[in-house]
C-alpha cells in the first residue's frame, strides 16, 4: 500500500469533517448500502486514493444530510479526488523525484492559489532553464542530485505550465527578497535573462510579483521562505511547503497554515508595491 499522499490526506480530513456527529454506521445506513464501513474509513484515513464517484457520492449524500457542501467546495474536493487518479506526466520522473517533491507537484497541477515567500532565490515557478540549473547545482548535496541535474531542471520548467497552460491558470503571487535579484550566476547573462523573465511573467494577469527592499525594517519573513498552496476560498485545504537543505516539510494543522497566511499578509504590506516593485527588477537587470 502507498503511503499517503498530502492531497489524500486533506481530502479525508475534509470528508471526515463533514461527517461531523454522524457515525460511520449511520452514513452506511443513510446511503442505503452505497457504501460500508471499510471505503468509509479508508477515505477518511487516507489509507487509499478516493474515488472520483465516491466522493461525488458522498457530497451529494452529506449535502441531503444537511451538511454545507457549497459549489466551490465540491469543486475543489473533487479536483482533488480527480486528479488524484490520473497518472500525471511527472510520473515518468519516477526514477528521479523523491515521493514529497511529487506531493509538491501534484499539489501545484490541483492548486487554484499559491503565495511565496523567498529569502534568496527567485520562485522555481518563474525560473528561466539556466538559472535553475545553477541553483540546482550549486544546492545539491548528494552525488545523485547532482547526477541529475538536466532532469530537474525539466521538471521544474514542465512545473511552470500551471501558470499558462490550464483552462484557469494557477494565481500566483510571489514576494522576492531584493537579494535575490542580485545573485552572482556564472555568467552576467544568466542574470539578465532570469530578471528579464520576471518583467514577462509580471505582465500576466494571474501573477503577481512583490519585492522586499533590502532596507526595510525587521520582518517576519526573516525566519525563511514558505509557500502557501490554496484549494479554492476553503482555507482549511490550504497546505503550506517548508523546503530545507535536506529535507521538505508540509504544514497541514489549520491553525498553523493560517499563521503563515497571517505572516504572508503581513509581508505583502512591508514589500514593495507591485509598480515598484517592478521598476526595482528593471534597475536591478541594467546594473548586472
Amino acid at each position: 500500500m502507498s503511503a499517503p499522499t498530502v492531497r489524500r490526506r486533506r481530502l479525508g480530513a475534509k470528508m471526515r469533517g463533514l461527517r461531523g456527529d454522524l457515525t460511520l454506521d449511520d452514513v452506511v445506513e443513510a446511503s442505503g448500502g452505497r457504501f460500508n464501513v471499510a471505503k468509509l474509513s479508508r477515505l477518511e484515513t487516507a489509507k487509499s486514493a478516493a474515488k472520483q464517484k465516491d466522493v461525488e457520492d458522498l457530497l451529494d449524500l452529506y449535502a441531503h444530510l444537511g451538511r454545507e457542501v457549497d459549489t466551490e467546495l465540491r469543486s475543489a474536493l473533487v479536483t482533488l479526488s480527480r486528479e488524484g487518479a490520473k497518472r500525471g506526466w511527472w510520473h515518468s520522473y519516477r526514477g528521479v523525484l523523491t515521493p514529497m517533491y511529487e506531493d509538491l507537484i501534484s499539489l501545484e497541477a490541483e492548486a487554484s492559489t499559491i503565495r511565496t515567500w523567498q529569502v534568496a532565490t527567485v520562485p522555481g515557478l518563474l525560473q528561466t532553464a539556466e538559472y535553475a540549473g545553477e541553483t540546482i547545482t550549486s544546492t545539491a548535496m548528494s552525488s545523485a542530485i547532482a547526477d541529475r541535474v538536466s532532469a530537474l531542471v525539466e521538471i521544474r520548467l514542465a512545473r511552470q505550465s500551471v501558470l499558462t497552460s490550464r483552462q484557469e491558470p494557477l494565481n500566483l503571487w510571489a514576494i522576492i527578497s531584493e537579494t535575490a535579484l542580485h545573485t552572482r550566476t556564472t555568467e552576467p547573462a544568466v542574470m539578465r535573462e532570469q530578471l528579464s523573465r520576471l518583467s514577462r511573467m509580471a505582465s500576466l494577469p494571474n501573477v503577481t510579483i512583490q519585492v522586499m527592499p533590502s532596507e526595510a525594517a525587521p520582518h517576519v519573513g526573516q525566519t525563511g521562505s514558505f509557500t502557501i498552496l490554496g484549494f479554492g476560498g476553503h482555507s482549511d485545504l490550504d497546505v503550506v511547503h517548508l523546503e530545507s537543505l535536506t529535507n521538505a516539510l508540509y504544514v497541514e494543522d489549520g491553525p498553523q497554515v493560517a499563521t503563515y497566511a497571517e505572516a504572508f499578509e503581513r509581508l505583502r504590506a512591508a514589500a514593495l508595491p507591485v509598480e515598484r516593485s517592478l521598476d526595482l527588477i528593471a534597475e536591478a537587470r541594467e546594473q548586472t
